[in-house]
């Protein structure tokens, strides 16, 4: 199988479901991964900030063991003053390019613009006529957004399709631990003691010691032969 998962911001992958690529790769799978903003000196980020964010992506892909990585020039928490049509093109040519069979996508309401963005215009790049390859479209829960954003009933992530990560648990942690300005202490949002408790949550729903959640927007299953 071929996975790829497209992230608002470098972070995000490693919150929301880094133990499942890691088990992806566990199993032989290919994994892809799509970076869609950056940070840089033009938004105020001192270039040694920039320098080191670079790297830590570079270090997150390789533990991850990631394929191919693909970025954009798309400034963070301005996603919303592009053209959702370039924004959906470029999605759409990375789709092309690798031709997945199952995408994760951030949680369609999740608090910050970007994510927002990066959903509406990846579930137009990902209409079935236009990329028929992929059959699979999971939404991934990331802490601080996706509970953030639950503002009423209808806007709930509905947790519907469980990973079992219990294997990867603690990978997950030194991955999202790569990213040393994200992470804080408890009460903290992004804690590695939220992250525990959030899998642990999963996990029981799940009857396993530990897993990420998805909401499954999308499964095809075609004709075999």
């Amino acid at each position: 199988m071929k996975a790829l998962v497209i992230s608002p911001h470098p972070d995000d992958e490693a919150l929301g479901c880094a133990g499942t690529l890691l088990r992806h790769k566990d199993q032989g799978d290919e994994v892809y991964w799509l970076i869609m903003t950056k940070i840089s000196k033009e938004l105020g980020y001192e270039e040694e900030k920039v320098e080191k964010r670079s790297k830590e992506i570079q270090r997150v892909s390789d533990k991850l063991g990631v394929n191919e990585l693909f970025t954009t020039d798309y400034l963070t928490t301005k996603l919303d003053t592009y053209s959702i049509g370039d924004i959906t093109s470029r999605i759409s040519d990375v789709v092309g390019e690798v031709n997945p069979q199952r995408v994760y996508l951030p949680n369609r309401y999740d608090i910050h613009t970007d994510h927002e963005v990066v959903f509406r215009a990846a579930i137009s790049a990902l209409k079935f006529f236009r990329h028929p390859e992929v059959e699979e479209i999971l939404m991934y829960e990331t802490i601080s957004e996706t509970e953030f954003g639950a503002f009423s009933p209808d806007r709930i992530f509905w947790a519907n399709y469980f990973v079992d990560i219990t294997d990867f648990m603690e990978d997950k942690i030194q991955v999202a631990s790569i990213y040393e300005s994200e992470l804080g202490e408890h009460p903290f949002p992004r804690s590695e003691k939220h992250l525990r408790a959030l899998a642990t949550a999963r996990g029981a729903e799940a009857g396993v010691e530990y897993a990420e959640s998805f909401q499954l927007i999308k499964k095809i299953e075609k004709k075999s032969g």
